[in-house]
């Protein structure tokens, strides 16, 4: 997602500006997150598209921008970090709640969003419908976040290797 996309959007930042300024979300962008983009990126593009389909249903657009924008707001490499009691599926949502509700009151719906993104690989689904948009679009954004520059650099071998190339 390019940046103008939802920098330029009025109502959008209004619902998470006050976020995106805190240092504690700007500190995402010191980790990677699925190898291509830091945790950043990928909440502000789950966070932004999330709250197009949300608004475009005529749902809570708020809520569901706000939650997609904290739904990792964790601060470990998830892929070394190991846990005793849980797995980081489980785990991080419960840390990310925990670290949103030291910087903004969440409301009831935010934190279901949140706790609930997992699901999936969690059994708990979520209960409200904007929690079933995050989660679907968390999901998207982490695929498209690994393979298209995966696929764009296979492309171009095989373009390369069958005499494409120019």
């Amino acid at each position: 997602m390019k940046k103008s996309e939802w920098h330029d959007d009025q109502e959008y930042l209004q619902y998470v500006g006050d976020l995106l300024a805190t240092p504690e979300v700007q500190r995402l962008a010191n980790f990677k997150q699925h190898y291509f983009s830091n945790r950043l990126e990928h909440s502000i593009s789950v966070s932004y598209a999330s709250y197009c389909i949300a608004k475009k249903m005529h749902l809570n657009a708020k809520a569901t921008a706000r939650a997609g924008l904290l739904h990792d707001l964790f601060y470990y490499d998830w892929r070394t970090t190991k846990f005793s009691n849980g797995t980081h599926a489980w785990i991080h949502p419960r840390i990310a709640v925990r670290n949103a509700e030291k910087i903004t009151h969440l409301t009831k719906m935010e934190r279901d969003i949140i706790i609930k993104h997992m699901w999936g690989a969690t059994i708990a689904p979520p209960r409200y419908l904007e929690g079933y948009i995050v989660t679907m679009v968390d999901k998207y954004e982490a695929t498209s976040e690994v393979s298209v520059p995966l696929m764009s650099r296979y492309e171009h071998l095989l373009k390369e290797h069958l005499g494409f190339a120019k």
